[in-house]
């Protein structure tokens, strides 16, 4: 195999580095592992693939949960080794590679003052987060991730490079902006870049649990009236300590006018109010432990948020709101400019959602796997009957009910015939898995 990058095999330096993922619960073993120097890399390893007859895994963040990226006994192309991204300041574009990234995103358009939408965590890669739809801080002002890319670079099924866009392969690039991973592998983006300034301010006031459920009933009525620039924020913590607040991207003095609102849910134990540059507030939620948790979350879209799927928040399945694994859980507001797509113009699904909703635990001791699991299984319980649906990259083990969940029935004939033109065979179908129909 004649390669710009890299082959590794069983054995060789760097191959147990590069097939661990974010979840340490995946211990697989691919048969090969190609580190993708170049495009013609990435259509030398699909051939090798598709002519061995192996898995295809597809890495560059490797924050899928259930370790889509790592074939066991096939072969993982690994894109971290493109991982370029350059900026055009003056048509504000971003030109990005399939192995970059979120925060080599951030910081290449942050030297100019720029971004585009994108995650909560700098070492999330590009590709996975945009495929899936991509919400993140700028979501309410500018769109979703999905929403700003102008056009891709893609690796088809068959080895062929296409450019899909609106005017080019326009069902690929339809299917693209929020199915995932289903047609192709995405070797470049070019996205559109804002003029957001580099300044942000963060709120957060913590209640205890006997006074959370007013203080979020009064929180979910004041995000009616939110200001884009800000993405209300709520989340409970093991011991039932609740976390409201909001991220405003913008300049901070605006943002403080909005304080006096929060101020005035309730009489919280504790106040933080920060200003962040927006690289900063891009990393705060990193793991800088990276691989060493073994994890698991489950996630739900809101239409609405009745005080019964308040209580359903807080005690997260039990009767007292604690428990010896009592997963955290958070909320993040939608609505805005992500309301404003037509909901036929991407194959990203349940643009009315009022909140995200989106439960996850963490440990590092194999024998409490079930115990966690289960906790978490039973927080999302208490909530699937207020759920409308559910971010594609938030699902975990759910299968083709959870991508079932993800798309409504006509979005999802659509991504069927999508994924019949280009990869029928199912040659991608490590991933949350849309199937041909012919299979």
């Amino acid at each position: 195999m004649n390669l710009d990058g890299r082959l590794l095999l069983p054995g060789d330096g760097g191959y147990d580095q590069a097939r661990a993922v974010w979840n340490a619960m995946v211990d697989r073993r691919p048969r090969m592992i190609v580190r993708c120097a170049s495009v013609t890399d990435v259509v030398t390893a699909v051939r090798t693939a598709r002519e061995l007859d192996l898995e295809i895994g597809v890495r560059c963040g490797g924050h899928s949960g259930v370790g889509h990226a790592v074939p066991d006994g096939g072969l993982m192309i690994d894109l971290t080794p493109l991982s370029d991204v350059a900026v055009d300041p003056t048509r504000r574009r971003a030109h990005v590679r399939g192995g970059a990234l979120l925060g080599a995103l951030d910081r290449a358009s942050q030297a100019h003052g720029l971004a585009t939408t994108a995650g909560n965590v700098s070492h999330t890669g590009v590709g996975g987060l945009t495929l899936g739809g991509g919400m993140g801080w700028l979501a309410r002002q500018y769109g979703l991730a999905c929403d700003n890319v102008e056009s891709y670079q893609v690796v088809t099924a068959s080895g062929e490079v296409v450019r899909a866009s609106r005017d080019e392969h326009p069902d690929l690039f339809w299917g693209l902006r929020g199915g995932g991973g289903n047609f192709g592998i995405v070797t470049g983006f070019e996205f559109r870049l804002h003029d957001t300034g580099t300044r942000t301010l963060v709120a957060a006031y913590d209640f205890p649990l006997d006074r959370a459920f007013a203080a979020l009933r009064a929180w979910r009525d004041l995000n009616a009236e939110a200001p884009r620039q800000a993405t209300s924020t709520a989340s409970v913590g093991r011991d039932g300590l609740t976390t409201l607040g909001f991220v405003w991207v913008g300049d901070p003095a605006a943002g403080r006018a909005y304080l006096p609102a929060l101020r005035a849910l309730g009489r919280p134990v504790a106040e933080r109010v920060t200003e962040p540059s927006y690289v900063e507030l891009q990393t705060r939620e990193d793991s800088v432990q990276g691989h060493t948790y073994r994890r698991y979350a489950k996630g739900h879209y809101l239409r609405s948020f009745p005080d019964e799927a308040i209580e359903a928040f807080l005690l997260r399945g039990t009767g007292n709101g604690h428990g010896a694994y009592l997963p955290n859980a958070g909320l993040q507001a939608y609505g805005g400019a992500i309301d404003e797509v037509p909901d036929e113009d991407a194959a990203f699904s349940h643009r009315g959602t009022l909140f995200e909703w989106g439960t996850g635990t963490r440990w590092t001791d194999p024998g409490e796997d079930d115990a966690r699991m289960a906790a978490s299984r039973q927080a999302a319980a208490t909530l699937a009957p207020h759920a409308s649906g559910v971010y594609v990259n938030a699902l975990s083990d759910e299968g083709a009910e959870g991508v079932r969940r993800a798309y409504p029935p006509a979005k999802l004939a659509k991504l069927t015939a999508v994924k019949d033109r280009y990869d029928p065979d199912n040659v991608f179908h490590l991933n949350q898995n849309i199937r041909p129909s012919g299979r």
